[in-house]
């Protein structure tokens, strides 16, 4: 038995046209998980989707704003629609917006919560109520950040986003428990995606991340996917209310 298998799940990742998001969907589908790629660009998702099957998985797409209670509810009709379960749920999609205290208007830090806290509670619900009623054993896994259990100056709303998401999802392992699903974390640290592409040319960066990291480097996108799809098997079954830092070590170096 293959304790790693994900053969016969379907597995919802939102934010996974690009980046580590499109990583950790491969990862799934290379498990042998049915995903469903999610994202708002449908140019991006028909790309993702290539990319996917061009690595031997099976995937389709589900294209909505998870920030918007109406189209995410009509999302999930269509999934219940089109694919009849839900399996694994990976909240992926998050926004980063760098600025001090003073030089946020409210409505921005709202906007903030809304996309990296609301918008995974709202799924988490969505996903708990099909699980729990194709009897359990679900999988929920948030992807938090490192900035929540520690920060840095000017980035207080991002911080209490994701620290807020890091706390959903133990109270949600402690709620979801007794139906047999378990909820976990992944909180990646420093990577070289394309979003952070310019960040990750600066030598500046690369001097930092060599003092301040176990591992002296930037985290590729790829290596965010090992923890995920172990949370979503198996091997898993006895883990729940925990979030797995891939952080190259930044947490545990002094």
């Amino acid at each position: 038995m293959n304790i790693f298998s994900l053969q016969g799940k379907t597995a919802l990742v939102t934010g996974s046209a690009r980046g580590l998001g499109l990583e950790i969907a491969a990862a799934l589908a290379g498990q042998g998980a049915h995903v469903i790629l999610n994202g708002r660009d449908a140019v991006a998702l028909e790309a993702a989707l290539q990319e996917v099957h061009a690595r031997g998985g099976q995937a389709d797409t589900l294209r909505f704003d998870v920030s918007d209670p109406e189209q995410v509810s009509q999302a999930m009709a269509q999934l219940d629609q089109r694919f009849g379960r839900l399996d694994i749920l990976v909240n992926n999609v998050g926004v980063r917006d760098r600025r001090g205290l003073f030089d946020f208007a409210i409505d921005d830090v709202r906007r903030m919560l809304d996309v990296n806290l609301v918008a995974p509670f709202v799924l988490c619900r969505e996903a708990a109520r099909r699980m729990i009623a194709q009897g359990g054993a679900g999988r929920i896994i948030n992807i938090t950040s490192i900035a929540g259990p520690i920060s840095n100056d000017r980035d207080a709303a991002y911080t209490s986003a994701k620290g807020g998401l890091a706390s959903l999802t133990r109270a949600l392992a402690a709620e979801l428990g007794r139906h047999g699903i378990t909820v976990n974390g992944v909180a990646p640290g420093f990577f070289a995606t394309e979003t952070n592409a310019a960040v990750a040319a600066d030598p500046a960066v690369a001097r930092m991340l060599a003092r301040r990291t176990s591992l002296g480097r930037w985290g590729q996108p790829h290596e965010i996917a090992g923890a995920v799809a172990f949370l979503a098997s198996e091997a898993a079954s006895y883990v729940t209310g925990e979030i797995i830092a891939v952080d190259g070590g930044y947490l545990a170096h002094f």
